[in-house]
Order: structure tokens, then sequence, then C-alpha cells
């Protein structure tokens, strides 16, 4: 439902004319840019603007009630491209900014830090314009309506697109002249939100419906129509790197199945692809967001923590499963090994945690160049490595006369497998390369911290390090963990903040998608280290999550942080079960229940996680490409999963069966290691799955491999537990 029509204005009428307020000089108390002590980089990348942006919430909603005037709500991140230009054009400008602040309320919010802000706007943008993205325009009303809005507006009108300043005129006139049938559209445009919502389609009162096994071959066979098996991936231009949907692959490829090579064979494309493309930074090996060709070759050049955490964890699931002919696991151990140095070299900060991202775009004299750190041409290459290799890397890494990207040049990426005489040129070129690189201006980075990123990384760093024998990985994954239960976890109020900056909790509450990453994260850190204390602290964020995201038996995305989101949903919870480029809240959720149960033998919290996954059918067979993360824990239920309790105390042995399983590609292998103080003498501070679990007579350790806490006769030989493993999932398939 679209705004009433707005006139004239709206297709470029003449600028209105008024009082001082018009033309800049501030006229009620408090007129002033409020966003220099937040948190986000975003926001306060807008400090310095002569808009009097105010950070989202009640106060800046109060303030356009007191001045009876619409909020304009603009939306972005730090690293977006398009963000950055609309803020030269028209944030930094002084006459728009003086006609925006006479007429307006205006709020900057990060869509990184508010995910619930952007989610529930961006389905109105997308309602209203039939377009969405980043930055985001809405208009809204004083108590959160949505009532017009679109997405980058220029300065100047183009065709099909107005200018900034002919929205904002014409919205004004609208507001002043038509407010009953603006307010009606915007009470119109919530109640049918509201009937989209999703809040009440989980419930937690009845059992759930026995998963159907037939679901998830059938979601590969669909997935494979819309895949592109040249250059990987699934779909077209844009392409973003599929990650939930790679997991599902990789986990249904390890479940012997009708359909388990054929998912093999689509992971193994996407891995490829991206991996040999310029989506990869080939001198550092972090990953871009997306890219804007369909063959990868062309990124977008932002780097973002969620992506780069989703992505290792992936390649190293990949070298665990084994691999293929198309993309091998020493290839993917590679992959893996550089984004996570890049992880830890590019984002770490002093505290130990990881910041959200570096910017897509490098200031170079002042003004912003997409991607221009990462680009080069034939010349740049002679100067850094001299005419000979620099004719043999242009032609290896398809750097040519003309800029793919712009007149700055092109990324490194060769697109293909290299040969024995290229890798060993590539070994030797890249040092001397990304040396050279490290010379010029570089991306900024935005320094918050998000805990559900974090707590992806937490997870992906763990297991690499167990995977690739990397104890560095493992130490940085402790880092973070220790980060997050230090600084966003409140053990006393049991709050989980969702943001950090400075080593400082700030603002709202975690989501429903940072208590599962951080559940799962702490998870997985348990399976590795043994450490009980990340099991407890998984625990407890699991059960916290259980109280705060689950209402009158259904669950939402969000506990409630704002009155104005509510308000813009139609006063419904919402629960948006799709994933986008992090799995979404509900499924890391479902994903979290099911391994905390297969811990803890809970049947309560086992039949929640079935409960979400009731949400997967009608995904699984009409759009699996947003149920990945769904499917991915559908085939770890499926697949029981396996439960593994190593008991016995410390030894090489025990060493030895303890990595095979953690190396066992398995799908949901739940990992328990026996503490060596054995717990308390009753027992009471094990975790549940080792409660009676004890070496062999001998002293030396035993594996005991179990489904629902139902254990089987010990193993203490490595071949034995990995031949029982092989045998438990040909059962389960």
């Amino acid at each position: 439902m679209a705004m009433a029509a707005l006139g004239p204005a709206e297709t470029g009428g003449p600028a209105e004319t008024g009082g001082p307020a018009e033309t800049g000089g501030p006229d009620w108390p408090g007129a002033s840019n409020a966003l220099g002590s937040e948190p986000s980089a975003y926001l306060r990348q807008h400090a310095d603007n002569p808009v009097f942006w105010r950070p989202f919430g009640d106060e800046a909603f109060s303030f356009a009630a007191e001045r009876d005037v619409p909020v304009f709500l603009s939306i972005g991140y730090a690293a977006c491209h398009w963000c950055h230009v609309m803020a030269h054009e028209s944030f930094e400008d002084q006459e728009t900014a003086d006609y925006l602040n006479a007429h307006f309320v205006p709020v900057k919010v990060d869509r990184e830090e508010r995910p619930d802000v952007d989610s529930v706007y961006m389905a109105a943008t997308q309602a209203i314009s039939g377009e969405g993205g980043w930055p985001m325009s809405v208009f809204l009303t004083p108590d959160g309506l949505a009532f017009h809005a679109g997405t980058y507006f220029p300065p100047v009108p183009l065709p099909g697109r107005p200018s900034f300043r002919n929205v904002l005129e014409a919205v004004h006139e609208a507001w002043v002249e038509r407010r009953d049938a603006v307010e009606q559209n915007a009470r119109g445009l919530a109640a049918n939100m509201a009937g989209a919502q999703l809040g009440g389609a989980v419930r937690f009162d009845g059992p759930p419906e026995v998963l159907d096994a037939n679901v998830l071959p059938e979601a590969v066979a669909l997935l494979a129509r819309s895949e592109d098996p040249d250059a990987g991936g699934f779909g077209s231009a844009p392409k973003f790197p599929p990650s939930a949907v790679l997991e599902f692959l990789i986990r249904h490829a390890a479940a012997p199945s009708d359909t388990a090579d054929e998912a093999r064979d689509m992971a193994a494309r996407a891995l490829a692809g991206m991996a040999r493309s310029a989506l990869r930074d080939q001198l550092d090996g972090g990953f871009a967001r997306y890219s804007v060709t369909a063959d990868w070759s062309v990124p977008h050049f932002e780097k973002m923590l969620y992506d780069n955490a989703q992505l290792l964890r992936l390649y190293a699931h990949w070298v665990r499963l084994g691999g293929n002919e198309v993309f091998t696991a020493g290839e993917a151990a590679s992959v893996a090994s550089r984004c996570a140095e890049w992880m830890v070299d590019s984002l770490k900060l002093p505290n130990g945690a990881l910041a959200s991202s570096l910017d897509a775009d490098t200031v170079v004299g002042g003004v912003h160049h997409e991607g221009a750190t990462y680009l080069w041409t034939p010349e740049s290459l002679r100067e850094a490595l001299g005419p000979r290799d620099a004719e043999a890397v242009a032609d290896m890494m398809n750097v040519g006369a003309r800029g793919t990207v712009s007149e700055l040049g092109s990324p490194l990426h060769p697109a293909r497998t290299l040969t024995d005489a290229e890798s060993r040129l590539w070994q030797r070129v890249r040092p001397v390369l990304l040396a050279s690189r490290n010379l010029r201006n570089q991306p900024a980075r935005d320094e918050k911290v998000v805990a559900g990123w974090n707590g992806l990384a937490v997870a992906a760093l763990a297991e690499a390090g167990a995977i690739l024998d990397r104890p560095d990985l493992v130490a940085a994954a402790e880092a973070v963990a220790e980060y997050l239960a230090d600084v966003h976890w409140d053990s006393s109020s049991q709050v989980l903040v969702r943001v950090s900056h400075d080593s400082r909790a700030r603002g709202i509450g975690g989501l429903l998608e940072d208590y599962a990453f951080c559940t799962e994260g702490f998870l997985a850190l348990y399976a590795v280290t043994g450490t009980k204390r990340w099991y407890r602290l998984a625990e407890e964020l699991i059960l916290a999550a259980c109280s705060r995201f689950v209402e009158n038996g259904h669950l939402a995305d969000s506990a409630g942080e704002s009155a104005q989101v509510f308000n813009a949903q139609g006063q419904h919870a919402a629960l948006d079960p799709f994933d986008n480029a992090t799995p979404s809240g509900a499924a890391g959720f479902a994903g979290a229940l099911l391994t905390y149960a297969a811990y803890s033998g809970s049947h309560q919290h086992r039949l929640m996680a079935g409960n979400i996954l009731g949400l997967l059918p009608p995904l699984a067979t009409r759009a699996p490409r947003v149920a990945g993360w769904l499917l991915a824990t559908a085939q770890a239920a499926l697949a029981g999963p396996v439960e593994a309790a190593v008991a016995g105390y410390d030894s090489p042995l025990r060493r030895e069966l303890h990595s095979a399983l953690l190396k066992s590609p398995s799908p949901g292998l739940v990992v328990a290691l026996q503490s060596d103080d054995g717990g308390s003498p009753a027992g009471e501070a094990e975790v549940p799955l080792l409660l009676h679990r004890s070496g062999a007579p001998d002293g030396s350790p035993q594996v005991y491999l179990c489904r629902d806490m139902v254990c089987e006769r010990p193993l203490g030989d490595v071949a034995a537990v990995q031949a029982r493993l092989a045998a438990m999932a040909l059962g389960a398939s």
C-alpha cells in the first residue's frame, strides 16, 4: 500500500520558502546532530552532517510528536557504498539539511545494530515502492507507522526517480495538506503487514509433527534447478554467498542417500567458484559481501564478519567431508586457513573481540572510491613486480588494460585452477603484492562488536582450529568467547546485549539471532575444548532465550525492544523464518535447541526444535534457498544427531579419539569431553551426556556413541569409532 498521491512537488515543483527554520536557523530546543557518542561507526560517520540526526528511540519520536512533523528514517551500514554516496550528495549539503531539519525529525539507524528496525521498515519499503536496499529512506508518523519510502534518492531528478529534495517537499506537502489520507494509508499498511507476520507460526503448546525425510531430497532437486553450474552458486547477478544452503548440502552429502552425490557436487562447484574468484581476496583471504556479476568477477568490496565466519566454517566442513575432484580438501584447507587468518589479522580488536566489517570504499584525496585498495592495473603490477612477473600475473589473474570495476583497475582472480607452475609463481609474488597493497590507503573498519556475529565466529574458529590442527585458531575463538561472556552477557539479569563498543555494552538487548548464534558458538567451543564453562554459558543463554522470545506459546524475533517497531508491525510479534546474509533467528534457535537437547537430554528442548522445524516443509518445497539453516538442522535431527561422550583422563589416545570425532562429517554430531577434574563427587557439575560414563577398567579412554542419551557399548579404538559412525549414518538414512 503506497502513500496517497503526492502531487506536483514529486515531479520537481519549486522549493518552498518560509521562516527562519526553513533557511537553516534552528528555532527549537536541542536542535543539533546527536550521533557523536554513538557506538555505531555508521552513525558516527554522520555526526558531522548539518542534518540534525538523532538515534532511533522514544526520544526522537516524542520530539516528532511535539513538533507535529514526520520522522525521516535513514537506514544503512558503515560498509555500504551507496550510503556514502547519498550522504555526500544530500546529507552533507547545507540547503538540503536545512529543509530536512525544518520539516522532519531525521533519525539514523545502523541496520547491523538494529536489524529489528531494518526488517520491519524494509518490508514496508518493499510494499510501498516495490524495491528494497540500502540506503533505505522511510517517512514515518510520530508513532512509527510508515507512509512513504524508497531507497537511494539522487540530488537531481533522474528518469524514473525523483530527487531527494523533490521527495522531501512532496512528503511535507502531503503531511500538511492531506494528513487524514496519509495516516489512513499508514494504518492500512501496518494492518497488512500484521497479516503477513509469522509471529504465531511457531507454537510450543503441542507436539511437533514428525519430520518427513523426503523433504530434504526434494529440496536438493529444487536447488539444482536454480544452480549456476558454470560459476557455482545459485541464481544470477547480483550473487551472494549461499552459506546456509551450502551447510545443508555438505551435511546432506555426509548422510548416504540417492541425492548425496548431487548435493556434494553442487557444494563443490559453489565453494570452488567462490574460492577462485574475485569474491575472495586472493591476497589476504577475506571474502567480499557479494558479486555484482554472476561469475563472481566483480565484487562489492565490503568485507563482513558474518560472511567470513560462515564461509570459514563451510570450507573447514568441506575439508572434514573429504572434498572431491572438483574441489579438493587440500585447496579448501588453504582457503579456510587464509580466511581465518584474515579474520584475526584484520578484524580482531585489542580486547579479543572481532569488529563488524571493513568498508567497501577507500578514501583517496578526500573522495570515496569503491574498492580502490584492491584494484590493480598492468602498470601497478609492473611497479610492484617488474615487467616479467607482472605480465604473467596480469594474464593469470585477469588484469587487463581496461579495469573491470572502474578506471582504477581490476581485482585479482584466476577464475580457474592454477597450474603447478602458476601456483609456484603465485606463492612467490603474493607476499610482494600484499606488502605493496598495504602501503595504499586502507578501508575504514567498523569497530562495533555484534554479539551474534561474534558467536558465529567462535563456532567457525573453534571448529576450523580442530579440523585444520590449528590451536591458534581455537585460542582466538576462546578470546572472542571470553569477551562475549564478560561484556555482552549479564548473568544477573540474564540479558545478552547486542552491541558493544570500546569494551562497553550499549543499546538494546540481543535479538533471537544473537542468543542463538552465541549459544551455537559456546557449544562448538565446548565440543573442541571440553571446558565446561562454555557449556554452562550456552545453557544459560538457551534458557534465557526460551523465557525472552517465547510468549503465550509463540516465538518472536525480538522481545519488544521498540514500541515503534511493534506499531509498524500492526502490533503483532514478528518472526521471519527466511535466511538472509545470516541464518534466520528461528533457524539458528532450532539448531541451538537441537544441540543443547543432545547434550542435556532435555526432551522439552528437543520438542521445541521440532516445533520450529515445522516451518520447513512449505519452505523446502518452494524456496529452499532461503531455508538453508532449517534444512541443515533437519538433516542433523534426522541423523539423531549422534552424541559422542569421550570418557577417561587425558592421554594421547584420548586426544586421538577426540580429534577423530571432531573431524567426523556426521551431521550435527555432538561431542562431549570429560573434564580431568571429573566434576564434583556426586557428578552434579558434569555435562549430562557424560554422567555415569567412565574410562575402561584399566584407565584407558573410551567413546560412548549415543542417540537420545541412549548409548551403545563403549569403544576404545579410533578405527572402531569411525566405522561405527559410518554405520550409524547408514542406519539413519
